[in-house]
């Protein structure tokens, strides 16, 4: 009886070996474990790397939307700029005084490219020479181009009617301020050039505004 019952114990002790969890499972278990982790870990200088790029990309993008946005509500050039440059006609070229009185009437008042690119007009006088100013044609009031009405024998806006003489001073609103100035000469060249107007305004008597 004795080795009956100590066959049975041994038998019993193998069949709960047999299911007892095997230790290199548990290191392989562990091994895989450790393997994903590290798969899924990012070091602190990639995540810095990662965040200045996509700052970097919102950036240009917000940017990129609001210049335009801004530059809608940048009031046009008041006709002010620095040196002096050759007026130009609608299609680039420069305008020569010889020429150009050659073809146009005592009196008259022609749009040509001026100081900053701004339309300007240039005026024929009596004796067929050029006038020594050339009278920018951005409204003051709002920046629309202000056509010369021969038969009205003035500036007259068509946005919001101001009116301007001849010489570019106001003569109704609502623009609050004479046309800008530029003077008008002719260069050695025989090309007539615009240059900055930066002394007093002959017709208020005061501080040229666009200065």
């Amino acid at each position: 009886m004795k080795l009956l019952s100590v066959v049975a114990a041994l038998s019993a002790a193998g069949s709960a070996a047999a299911f007892a969890p095997s230790p290199m499972g548990a290191g392989r278990v562990s091994t895989s474990v450790n393997m994903a982790a590290e798969e899924f870990y990012i070091d602190q200088d990639r995540r810095n790397l990662m965040n200045l790029i996509l700052v970097g990309s919102a950036a240009v993008t917000v940017g990129g939307l609001a210049v335009p946005y801004i530059a809608f509500f940048v009031p046009p050039g008041s006709g002010a700029g620095t040196g002096g440059i050759a007026a130009k006609n609608a299609l680039g070229d420069d305008l020569f005084a010889k020429d150009y009185l050659e073809s146009k009437p005592v009196g008259d008042r022609s749009l040509a490219q001026g100081l900053k690119g701004d339309a300007t007009y240039l005026i024929v006088k009596e004796d067929k020479t050029l006038e020594t100013y050339g009278l920018n044609a951005v409204c003051t009031h709002l920046g629309c181009v202000v056509p010369w009405s021969s038969a009205q024998n003035k500036f007259m806006c068509p946005c919001h009617g101001s009116q301007y003489a001849p010489t570019g001073a106001v003569i109704r609103g609502p623009a609050p301020l004479p046309l800008a100035l530029a003077h008008c000469d002719t260069g050695d060249d025989g090309k007539i050039m615009f240059t900055q107007w930066t002394e007093e305004d002959f017709r208020t008597g005061k501080k040229a505004w666009w200065n």
